[in-house]
């Protein structure tokens, strides 16, 4: 019995689609290319709203505050996703799993307190324009982004205290592609019912909370666009708004499927493609959002070619 405890210590074994090996071809070229248009999407996000001036504004700081959690998140858990594809024994060393635990939890945990960080600054912008120099200042922004992170962090210390606690007596095939919370109680041979409810709990402060937050906030800015008087201002107050509010859907509703959804046992790849799209689609998409629907992001792109092209000639 002790061989096979310590034995848990060493490694776990990431089944994914292991039973299914007509899919990891198609899965790797899905993730490689996902990965590839991530990591360069959301480093032009934060290389514009860098360089250029016009764009260092509360907004572009949060956007560029998303895009490096996007680059983070989907870096601390798709190349082991690779690697394993590609081979027999698909395996992720005790403490890899550990590590990715901890990180893609608190940056997902911290992406659900930004994504409602954001909205607040979108509420003053357009509820508050006068003031809006005035409230959203530098230092409020920093202290703002500090708590998201703080909270995200601490949230993942607390989850994956509490779930790696568990018993896992020997048990180390985790059916997912990454190690994360529900799949990894499913290990425990102790009663989970304590930790499923705690999980539950946290979901709801981080999930439902912010989202509620965010539709308040969204009311009260659909009442003041309604207020205004021009076509071209409302239309342009919506435009502010509308690339947020599709990146909100995408990311908390697939993330409230996954953590607030009863367990269904005529579904047991439901969360692996849940979480996948959470974890990977949602992150490549969130600079062609921006990109596409915001004449600023736009503007700044061209601006940025341009004088790379002047510098070249």
């Amino acid at each position: 019995m002790n061989n096979v405890n310590e034995s848990i210590l060493w490694e776990f074994i990431l089944l994914g689609f292991s039973d299914r090996p007509w899919l990891e071809l198609p899965l790797f070229v899905v993730f490689l290319v996902s990965y590839i248009l991530t990591i360069f999407g959301n480093l032009a996000i934060i290389l514009v709203a860098h360089l250029d001036p016009k764009l260092h504004t509360p907004m572009y700081f949060f956007l560029t505050s998303l895009s490096f959690l996007d680059l983070c998140y989907t870096t601390s858990i798709v190349p082991q996703m690779l690697v394993n594809i590609c081979r027999t024994r698909k395996v992720i060393s005790y403490g890899g799993c550990v590590v990715q635990l901890l990180i893609s939890l608190a940056l997902g945990s911290t992406e659900c307190l930004l994504l409602a960080v954001m909205s607040f600054d979108r509420f003053v912008a357009i509820c508050r324009p006068l003031h809006y120099s005035v409230i959203m200042h530098q230092r409020l922004c920093l202290q703002l982004a500090a708590a998201s992170w703080i909270g995200g962090f601490g949230n993942s210390v607390l989850q994956s205290t509490l779930t790696l606690q568990m018993p896992f007596c020997g048990h180390k095939k985790v059916d997912h592609f990454f190690c994360e919370v529900p799949a990894l109680l499913k290990l425990s041979c102790a009663d989970t019912t304590a930790n499923e409810a705690e999980l539950f709990f946290i979901s709801v402060i981080f999930l439902l909370l912010p989202v509620t937050l965010i539709l308040i906030s969204y009311a009260f800015i659909t009442q003041a666009v309604l207020r205004i008087q021009s076509a071209e201002g409302r239309r342009k107050a919506f435009g502010t708004c509308g690339s947020h509010l599709i990146v909100v859907s995408l990311f908390y509703g697939t993330a409230i499927y996954m953590y607030l959804q009863p367990p269904s046992p005529t579904s047991k790849d439901r969360g692996k493609m849940v979480s996948l799209f959470y974890g990977i689609i949602a992150p490549m998409m969130n600079p062609l959002i921006y990109t596409l629907r915001n004449k600023d992001v736009k503007g700044a792109f061209k601006r940025l070619v341009v004088s790379v092209f002047l510098i070249k000639k």
